[in-house]
């Protein structure tokens, strides 16, 4: 038999291992209509690691794809944002027209109206694979959002996720992220007032899911994740104007 190696990184890396050059974790209910979603995107074009269905022992099986995570390599520099911000804006192209009921995706972890996109969710720096391939892992919470719903939790994890950073600079690094992701000015726009509620909708889960006790939300919130999106959360308020004329003065 070959060894199972524990993986670890992101927040919810709980029964993830790797087996050769495989990544095997738990299987739920909704695992069927993820690897599915997967098998759609690699067909319209989106590298990502390719979806094997279930092992002998009915766990949910991926390529495993090596590399470095975004969030534990050198900091991004502003050609390489734009990098991301185009590999976001493929992504979302590609998921046009799929229904995530039909998919039998999950119910997303931080639901938003009109919800007309299928979405990986958590486009992110703890998410991405910076080695010879860039690759987004981690596609169990695929759901039904939008499309500035789910371009602003990216944009503001890769370019605004530091509450002590200079905000000249991180709005410069947020005019790289959305310059790549090709962003028109009606979207532009209306990025520039939902970034601040994404980040407080990721702390009001945080808090509630502790309050619930909801794992591993709860014990995240308790830990440091509580205080850190309170941060981003008042320094995307205190800010807001620079977010602005980042996003929309060309």
């Amino acid at each position: 038999m070959q060894q199972e190696i524990p993986l670890s990184g992101g927040n919810a890396s709980a029964g993830v291992v790797r087996v050769g050059e495989t990544v095997r974790k738990p299987w739920t209910e909704h695992s069927a209509g993820v690897l599915a979603y997967m098998r759609i995107l690699r067909e319209r074009g989106i590298d990502l690691p390719t979806p094997l269905g279930q092992d002998t022992r009915g766990r949910m099986m991926t390529e495993f794809v090596a590399g470095p995570l975004a969030m534990n390599a050198a900091p991004l520099t502003r050609l390489q944002l734009a990098r991301v911000g185009a590999m976001v804006r493929a992504i979302h192209d590609a998921s046009a027209g799929l229904d995530a009921d039909e998919l039998g995706l999950g119910p997303s972890l931080i639901p938003v109206a009109h919800a007309d996109l299928v979405c990986h969710g958590d486009l992110t720096p703890w998410n991405l694979l910076t080695g010879e391939r860039w690759v987004f892992i981690d596609w169990d919470g695929a759901a039904a959002s939008t499309r500035v719903w789910d371009l602003a939790y990216s944009a503001q994890a890769f370019a605004l996720n530091d509450a002590t950073a200079d905000p000249r600079r991180a709005a410069e690094d947020l005019r790289a992220f959305v310059d790549g992701y090709e962003a028109d000015a009606a979207l532009r726009a209306e990025l520039a007032e939902v970034l601040p509620r994404r980040a407080w909708a990721m702390h009001d889960l945080l808090q509630t899911a502790h309050r619930d006790g909801r794992e591993p939300w709860g014990s995240m919130y308790a830990d440091f994740h509580g205080a850190h999106w309170r941060g981003v959360a008042r320094f995307l308020d205190e800010h807001s104007t620079m977010w602005v004329d980042a996003l929309t003065t060309r």
